[in-house]
C-alpha cells in the first residue's frame, strides 16, 4: 500500500471513530451537567472550597471562581517548581525562576509552553503533582466556560450562569478522569512508557555508556492529548518513542485530541435543544480541520529542492515511523485544537506547511479548538456573523433567540480581538527591543515566522513551537507568559460577560424574518467569517514570513 492510500486510510478510521462516539460522548456530557445528582467525591471537594452546590451564580460570581482558582493554581505550581529540590524523586534537578514563572501560566492557561527540557529540570512529583493536575483542572476550566455560555441561550430573564465549582468538579469528575484512566491502560498496553525511575543505562553501538530517561509517561500523555494540553513529559513530545511508539499510539493520540471538542457540540446542540444548531458548529469545523489538512499535507508532499525530490517528500523533521500523512494529521490536528502537542518538527515544515499550521491558530482554535474553548470561540464568531448579517439587511440581529445589542456585540468583538492583539502587540516589541533577534537560528523570512508562532501559540494557549527561536531570555520568558494570561482570560472574562447579558435577556420567538441558524446559508456565513476575520487580521504579518518563504 503507497504512503497516500495509507495516509487516507488513517484519516477514514479518525473519522469513523469520531462518528461512532459522537453522539454518546455528546449525549453523556449533556446528562453531567443537567444532573441534580452530586456524587460522594464531588460533595467532598464542594465541603472543602466552602461552595454550595445547589446556587447558582452571576455572571460576575462565575468569572470570580475563574479567576480566584487560576491564580491560586499559579501560584501552587511555581512554588511547588520552586520547592522541588525539597521533594522526593527531583533526581538532583532544580527549576529556575523565570522557568517556574512561565511554566506556572503555561500550565495553568492550558498553554504547555515547555522553554525547559523536561526530563532534565522536572521531577516526577512535579510532572504528576503540578503539571498533570494542571492538565486536567485547566480543561475543565475552558469546559465550564463554554457551559455556561450555553446555558445562556436557554435561560430567560435571569441573571444565572450556573456554579463553577459544580462544572469545574463534575467536567474533571465524571468526563476527564474516566477517559484519561481508560486511555492510560490502552497507551501502556501499546508500549507507553510508565516508569517512576530517572533512567535506565543502555549501551551505544561504539560501545561507550549512557542514560535513556525514564517517566511516567502514559499517565501524562492520555490527559495531555484528551484535555487538549500539549506538554511533553519528555522534550521530543509526540515524537518521542516512549510518548508515541507506533501508528495506532499515533492514531489514538489524534483521536483523544479531537473526541472532547467534536463531541461538545453535540451537547450544545441538546443543550439549547437542538441539535441541528449543533451540527451546523460541527460542520464549519470540520471543513476549516480538512482544508488546513489538505494544505499541510499537500505543501509536504509537493516542493520544490533536490533534498525533497530525492526522498520523495519533505521529510526533514519528520518521523519515518509516521510518515508524511501521519505527521500532517497530527500537525492539523493539534493547532486547530488548543494542544499544541507535536509528533514532527514544526520549524522543519515547508513554508506553506507551516502557514497552515499557524493559520489554524490565527483562526482562533475553534476547528474544533481546545476543551471548551473551541466551542465558546466559535460561538463568538456566530455572534460576529449574525451581527454582520443583521448590518446587510437592516434588522436588529439575533442568534438562538437572544438579541445581539450592543453590550453583547462589545463581549464578542473583545473576546474575538484580544488574541490578535497579544500576537501582533508582542511580536512587533520583541523585534524593537535590541538583541532580542540574537534568539533567531534563522535568517529571513523563516527567523520571523519562529517569532510569529511563538506568540501566536502562546497568545492562543496552543504551545507548539517552531523550536528554532531560543525563547529562554527573561524578556521572552515574561512577555510569553503575560500572552499566556491574556490570551486565556481576557476571552473568558468577555465571554462570561456576554452569557451574563444574553441570560438577561427574554427569549424571543423565531419569526418569518428570522435569519435560520440551522442551515447551510449561515453555516457559510460563520465559516467565511473566520476566514474573513484572520484574513484581515494576520495576512500583512504573513506575508512577511511564511507566505514570503513559500514564494521563494
Amino acid at each position: 500500500m503507497s504512503s497516500t492510500w495509507a495516509g487516507f486510510g488513517q484519516i477514514t478510521l479518525l473519522l469513523l471513530a469520531l462518528a461512532v462516539v459522537y453522539r454518546p460522548l455528546g449525549d453523556y456530557m449533556h446528562r453531567v451537567f443537567t444532573s441534580t445528582k452530586h456524587w460522594r467525591l464531588e460533595k467532598a471537594v464542594y465541603k472543602i472550597v466552602r461552595a454550595d452546590p445547589e446556587s447558582e451564580q452571576h455572571w460576575k460570581t462565575y468569572a470570580s471562581g475563574v479567576l480566584g482558582f487560576s491564580f491560586v493554581s499559579v501560584l501552587f505550581l511555581y512554588l511547588l517548581q520552586r520547592l522541588q529540590p525539597l521533594l522526593p524523586l527531583n533526581f538532583g534537578r532544580t527549576v529556575d525562576p523565570g522557568v517556574a514563572f512561565n511554566t506556572a501560566f503555561s500550565f495553568v492557561t492550558n498553554t504547555n509552553w515547555q522553554s525547559y527540557i523536561p526530563e532534565g529540570v522536572m521531577g516526577h512529583v512535579v510532572q504528576m503533582a503540578g503539571l498533570t493536575v494542571q492538565n486536567f483542572v485547566s480543561a475543565g476550566v475552558g469546559l465550564a466556560v463554554a457551559i455556561a455560555l450555553t446555558r445562556a441561550f436557554v435561560h430567560s430573564k435571569s441573571d444565572r450562569l450556573g456554579n463553577f465549582w459544580v462544572d469545574l468538579t463534575r467536567g474533571t469528575v465524571r468526563v476527564l478522569l474516566p477517559m484519561a484512566f481508560v486511555f492510560a491502560i490502552v497507551l501502556v498496553a501499546l508500549g507507553v512508557v510508565q516508569s517512576l525511575k530517572s533512567g535506565v543505562s543502555v549501551l551505544n553501538p561504539d560501545g561507550s555508556a549512557s542514560t535513556v530517561a525514564l517517566a511516567p509517561a502514559a499517565s501524562q500523555e492520555t490527559i495531555k492529548e484528551l484535555g487538549t494540553n500539549g506538554g511533553g513529559i519528555f522534550n521530543a513530545n509526540s515524537s518521542h518513542p516512549f510518548e508515541n511508539p507506533n501508528a495506532w499510539t499515533n492514531l489514538i493520540e489524534i483521536f483523544l485530541i479531537l473526541v472532547i471538542p467534536v463531541s461538545l457540540t453535540r451537547t450544545f446542540g441538546k443543550l439549547v435543544g437542538n441539535t441541528k444548531q449543533g451540527y451546523v458548529l460541527l460542520s464549519v469545523m470540520g471543513v476549516l480541520w480538512g482544508g488546513m489538512l489538505a494544505v499541510i499535507w499537500w505543501s509536504e508532499t509537493h516542493t520544490g529542492g533536490a533534498a525533497t525530490r530525492l526522498a520523495g517528500a519533505a521529510m526533514e523533521g519528520k518521523e519515518v515511523r509516521f510518515g508524511i500523512a501521519g505527521s500532517s494529521l497530527f500537525a492539523d490536528t493539534t493547532t486547530a485544537t488548543s494542544t499544541g502537542a507535536i509528533n514532527a518538527a514544526h520549524d522543519s515544515l515547508t513554508g506553506l506547511g507551516g502557514f497552515g499550521t499557524l493559520i489554524n491558530m490565527m483562526f482562533g482554535e475553534l476547528s474544533p479548538g481546545g476543551v471548551g474553548t473551541g466551542l465558546y470561540s466559535i460561538l463568538v464568531m456566530a455572534i460576529i456573523a449574525m451581527f454582520l448579517a443583521g448590518l446587510m439587511v437592516g434588522r436588529t440581529p439575533e442568534y438562538l433567540g437572544k438579541k445581539l445589542g450592543k453590550r453583547e456585540v462589545t463581549c464578542a468583538s473583545i473576546a474575538m480581538l484580544a488574541m490578535p492583539a497579544c500576537v501582533l502587540l508582542g511580536a512587533g516589541a520583541a523585534l524593537l527591543i535590541p538583541g532580542n533577534t540574537d534568539a533567531f537560528n534563522n535568517p529571513g523570512a523563516h527567523g520571523f515566522s519562529e517569532l510569529l508562532y511563538a506568540y501566536t501559540s502562546a497568545s492562543n494557549n496552543n504551545g507548539s513551537a517552531f523550536a528554532g527561536i531560543t525563547v529562554t531570555n527573561d524578556w521572552y520568558q515574561a512577555t510569553l507568559g503575560v500572552c499566556m494570561a491574556l490570551g486565556r482570560f481576557l476571552p473568558i472574562l468577555a465571554v462570561l460577560c456576554l452569557a451574563g447579558s444574553l441570560a438577561s435577556q427574554k427569549k424571543t420567538p423565531e419569526t418569518a424574518g428570522t435569519l435560520p441558524t440551522a442551515s447551510p446559508l449561515f453555516a457559510t456565513m460563520l465559516g467565511g467569517t473566520v476566514v474573513l476575520v484572520a484574513a484581515l487580521t494576520f495576512i500583512p504579518a504573513l506575508a512577511l514570513g511564511p507566505i514570503a518563504e513559500a514564494l521563494a
